[in-house]
């Protein structure tokens, strides 16, 4: 009614408990309300205001659940409860769109339509655990308004006609929207809160009553008039910390981080040719009824109507294989056994595990059904059933830990370290995953440790963790060049090139070199990788055949029963139970197990052709090292000769997939991780022109400061120094401010500051840290290390040095594994003693890990042993790309990676980068605009408490 932005919503009005309306509509992702479609995650909020009990409800993609939020009780106040799927129906609701506000509420209360505060806490809605400081207080920081935001605070004021209020304010993707305006509102936790109302309710009493007194009474508290106002402390310096010392003057300005993730299922393939009605129903049943489309199915819906359809089809016996007509309708049955017992995995349903492809094949007419012509009908479709690349309780242990070591590593000196930094705003933190499950989790799993995060990882991976598949997904932009690697890269090794003697002595250079990192008896280690795979193959397949089949028939008909989603997204603990029964670690079965063993022995070698397929040996050497670390209890004989003969193969073979040699690397990396770079140049970029513009604005703060002492003689010294040094910032709040309502940097990232004038119980308010953390696959680890160390291979670039020293180069060619949770880390500092225009001023640090690239073979660590128990290899440190004491420029940084990157203009549309709140100076004119559309200025002249 009255303007003011809040989240879309729509209500549902009941008469009496689970009355049916036509109107409301509830599928397995979404709810409709008279045609509004709300999609999860969604929130459904009691129209009884005094219910608080508001739940959020999670889409299958993320695992599914609902999370319950309630008036705080100890320390909790919220539970997020993972079996629950379908909405209430007992009562009327609001459901409102979910507003993610990377983990951080705003509380705003007014005193009056002139006086606005806000204060920001940890959202309810990341793990429900409050923060409270030594005295049992919620903390909460003062931070600063937008001026739109002020206009909103005086908008909800003026709308309730109540002078004292309270509102959330919800900050989502650069807007900011009102929910939940409370009555009477009180802030429990801000003595600053207190002396500000009391001055302007005084002032509301006095030009209400005695208006000739009102201008007369000083605008302060008389306790407050001789108060000393503390300076604030330097910001903090880097430290020693892993990385090394640089001089007392450098302040970290930015950790830029990408990350592979962690430890992870193999992952699968199922390819069949399926001419069963019910399949082919089914595929027409979610294509439209087209007979030529092909069907994508993901939802538990689709994957429940499948599954029953492939209990009725696969056979409850296993037929013989006497004649090849026999032997194909054995392999066909196998495979559709294999689809069921994939489907069944687990008991549980979610397209962020498994996808199933539906494309039609061969069609025939057929007449319609009311006898008018004809109609096509599908009667051969290929099913691609993707499935597997789960990540494990491993790989979720793995993030976390490499979270909390970020948190405790990566940003040293302050006592408090990230934790405070990041509640105060000033930690300017955003994450990226690309669209698979694994890297999702991971993500999330890696914020929970950063973060200090309780609960389950779905409430987490929905308010903190972004999707980007253009930027952190896919390999078809180089597709052409790596098959022409691989291509080159099976000559090599098959003909047995490296076995020349010009090999024999290793060049100066061998990373520059075709095929460098490739054993050189690669040739003849492929007929015994081939030889101990059918070996241990073989084992498997008597270990599912030994499997109980009447346990297997009897069950093969019963409906799945329930089962913990969150649980399956990444389980804390290894399956005990299952590793004492001698099962599969995990929801493996033997069956499936065996069936990924055979599709390995038969891809591998072709016998009647002869051929060995290259791209084969990484999938071997990843299901080896998967069964040594969670299936060693399984005691397969020769695995352990085999993964040694994969892992040779393997460091060899799968560094060459991205290039045969520097230049090739460079090309594919530069292809595959172009928008990436692109990327990470806008992020470091906008670091340096907010750090920019805070240094400029402070310099001239310091020379009004020093202009300011010179009235201290005269007679009517405090309230005239009180009335200019409030109208200064009042000047220099309101004209960062607005830069926060216009669009922002090339990113559209909106940035919030504290306030540094109320945050008395801060000790580096100015203090500033931009966070940016990339979550992807292998592939993107390999490019961007590629483009790293050969950038300056390119034509326009071959006068300049590597960015890579020649010892780290050294380091890299030894290190043939970017594994589980590998990471690249760009930490960029500024010197403040080094004037603006210096090209030192802000300076770039390179770092990597190899991630857990331990063999789960090795066992003479006491660390290595007790994480091998536990089915978890330990991440490898960081190690420097760049000598001790080198000085990498932005400038340099900047010039080596833009040939390779995505321009700035193929992003989104540019605009000015906003900085701090209350620090980035703007010009007269906008200044001059400002103060025209100053929604306070006419009634308040002392407008310190709007600042906020």
């Amino acid at each position: 009614m009255f303007g003011i932005p809040v989240p879309r919503y729509a209500f549902v009005n009941r008469e009496y408990p689970n009355q049916y309306l036509d109107y409301f509509i509830e599928e397995e992702d979404f709810v409709e309300v008279h045609g509004n479609r709300f999609w999860k995650p969604f929130v459904e909020k009691p129209v009884d205001g005094d219910d608080h009990s508001i739940m959020i409800y999670y889409p299958n993609s993320a695992g599914g659940g609902m999370k319950e939020l309630f008036r705080k009780v100890g320390n909790r106040s919220s539970e997020f409860h993972p079996e629950v799927r379908r909405v209430r129906r007992e009562g009327s609701y609001i459901y409102e769109e979910f507003m993610p506000t990377g983990g951080t509420d705003v509380k705003v209360y007014t005193v009056g339509p002139e006086y606005a505060h806000a204060e920001a806490r940890k959202s309810p809605v990341v793990d429900g655990v409050v923060m409270r400081n030594p005295d049992g207080k919620e903390v909460r920081y003062p931070v600063l308004l937008t001026p739109n935001e002020k206009q909103m605070a005086r908008e909800v004021c003026l709308a309730f006609r109540q002078a004292v209020c309270g509102f959330d304010l919800l900050r989502c993707e650069g807007r900011s929207y009102v929910c939940d305006v409370n009555g009477w509102s009180f802030v429990k936790n801000s003595y600053k809160y207190y002396d500000d109302a009391a001055c302007v309710l005084r002032k509301m009493f006095l030009e209400a009553k005695a208006p000739h007194l009102s201008s007369a009474i000083p605008p302060m508290l008389p306790w407050k008039v001789h108060e000393v106002v503390q300076p604030s402390e330097g910001l903090t310096r880097q430290g020693s910390g892993i990385i090394g010392t640089f001089g007392q003057s450098e302040e970290l300005r930015c950790v830029i981080a990408v990350i592979r993730h962690g430890d992870r299922t193999p992952k699968q393939k199922v390819k069949l040719k399926v001419t069963e009605e019910k399949l082919l129903n089914l595929m027409l049943k979610y294509n439209g009824g087209r007979p030529r489309a092909e069907t994508k199915l993901k939802s538990a819906v689709q994957l429940q109507d499948l599954l029953d359809a492939t209990r009725m089809l696969v056979p409850r016996t296993r037929p013989g294989r006497e004649s090849d007509s026999e032997a194909e309708d054995f392999e066909h049955a196998e495979k559709l056994r294999q689809v069921k017992a994939v489907l069944e995995e687990g008991g549980h349903f979610s397209g962020i595990y498994r996808k199933v492809q539906l494309k039609p094949l061969k069609w025939v007419k057929v007449p319609k059904a009311n006898g008018e012509g004809e109609e096509e009908r599908p009667v051969e479709a290929l099913m691609v059933l993707k499935y597997g690349g789960v990540l494990t309780h491993a790989g979720r242990k793995q993030a976390e830990e490499l979270g909390r070591y970020f948190r405790n590593n990566m940003y040293p000196g302050e006592g408090t370290g990230l934790l405070r930094l990041h509640s105060t705003y000033r930690h300017d933190l955003k994450i990226y995953s690309s669209d698979e499950g694994r890297v999702q989790m991971s993500a999330a799993a890696f914020a929970k440790g950063l973060l200090d995060l309780e609960g389950q990882l779905t409430p987490i991976l929905v308010s903190l963790v972004s999707k980007d598949s253009s930027m952190l997904d896919g390999l078809d932009n180089a597709s052409i060049e790596m098959e022409e690697a691989k291509a080159r890269l099976n000559d090599i090794i098959t003909s047995g090139m490296k076995t020349s003697s010009n090999e024999s002595l290793e060049p100066e250079f061998p990373w520059m070199t075709d095929g460098a990192g490739l054993p050189l008896n690669a040739s003849q280690l492929l007929p015994k990788l081939v030889k101990l795979t059918k070996k241990v193959t073989e084992q498997v397949r008597l270990l599912a055949k030994d499997e109980d089949e009447e346990l297997t028939e009897a069950s093969s008909f019963d409906v799945v029963t329930p089962y913990d989603q969150a649980k399956a997204l990444g389980k804390t603990n290894i399956d005990i139970d299952r590793i004492a029964a001698g099962l599969p670690c995990g929801s493996e079965g033997f069956l499936l197990m065996y069936a990924r063993w055979r599709k390995l022995e038969r891809d591998l070698y072709n016998e009647r052709k002869d051929r060995f397929d290259i791209t084969q040996i990484p999938d071997v050497y990843d299901s080896c090292k998967y069964d040594l670390l969670h299936n060693a209890h399984l005691n397969l004989e020769g695995l352990d000769e085999l993964f040694k003969v994969a892992q040779l193969l393997a460091d060899g073979v799968i560094p060459n997939e991205y290039g045969i040699n520097p230049k090739q690397k460079l090309k594919i990396g530069s292809k595959i991780a172009r928008r990436l770079l692109g990327k990470l140049l806008i992020d470091l970029r906008n670091t340096r022109e907010e750090a920019n513009s805070v240094a400029a604005l402070k310099s001239n703060q310091d020379q009004q400061s020093m202009s300011m002492k010179s009235e201290k003689e005269e007679a009517d010294h405090q309230s005239k120094l009180f009335v200019k040094s409030e109208d200064m910032r009042r000047t220099t709040s309101t004209t960062s401010e607005i830069s926060m309502d216009q669009d922002d940097d090339d990113d559209k990232e909106t940035k919030y500051r504290l306030d540094p004038n109320y945050a008395a119980n801060v000790r580096t308010p100015e203090r500033h840290v931009r966070t940016r953390l990339y979550f992807t696959s292998e592939s993107h680890i390999h490019s961007l290390m590629n483009v790293l160390r050969y950038c300056n291979l390119d034509e326009s670039l071959q006068e300049e040095d590597s960015l890579v020293c020649h010892n780290a180069l050294e380091r890299l060619y030894k290190t043939k594994e970017l594994d589980y949770m590998s990471y690249i880390v760009l930490r960029m500092f500024e010197n403040t003693e080094v004037a603006l225009e210096d090209p030192k001023r802000f300076r770039i640090e390179m770092t990597f890990s190899r991630g857990a690239d331990l063999s789960p073979l090795e066992k003479n660590d006491s660390e290595a042993t007790s994480l091998h128990q536990e089915h978890t290899l330990p991440i490898m440190g960081p190690e420097r790309l760049q000598e001790v004491g080198s000085c990498l420029t932005l400038e340099k940084m900047e010039k080596m990676i833009r040939p390779f990157a995505m321009p700035a203009e193929d992003f989104p549309p540019p605009s000015t980068p906003a900085g701090f709140s209350g620090y980035f100076a703007k010009s007269a004119a906008v200044l001059e605009r400002l103060v025209n559309l100053w929604p306070f200025h006419k009634h308040d002249k002392h407008a310190s408490a709007n600042g906020r």
